[in-house]
């Protein structure tokens, strides 16, 4: 059994409808298994079942519209850019 994935991400996010905008995404997205996002500290954490990817988790912040600065998988920093589909 593979272990969970923590993904952490620096989002700007300006008010409480920013970050409730990422809260919202985050909620409904499948292999979620916990999140807490912070307009206090402009972060996103998740912690995700196995096969959520990084990349996916990313895609998902980036369609609120909200520029993700940094991210990071499982302690290891990792790019913030997006190829588009």
């Amino acid at each position: 059994m593979s272990a969970e994935h923590t993904y952490k991400f620096n989002v700007s996010m300006s008010c409480g409808g920013c970050s409730g905008a990422v809260n919202r995404v985050l909620g409904k997205l499948d292999g979620v298994k916990s999140y807490d996002v912070s307009l206090d500290t402009q972060t996103a954490t998740v912690v995700a079942a196995p096969d959520l990817t990084y990349e996916t988790v990313l895609q998902t912040i980036k369609k609120t519209g909200k520029k993700v600065n940094s991210g990071e998988a499982d302690g290891e920093v990792k790019s913030v850019d997006v190829a588009q589909e």
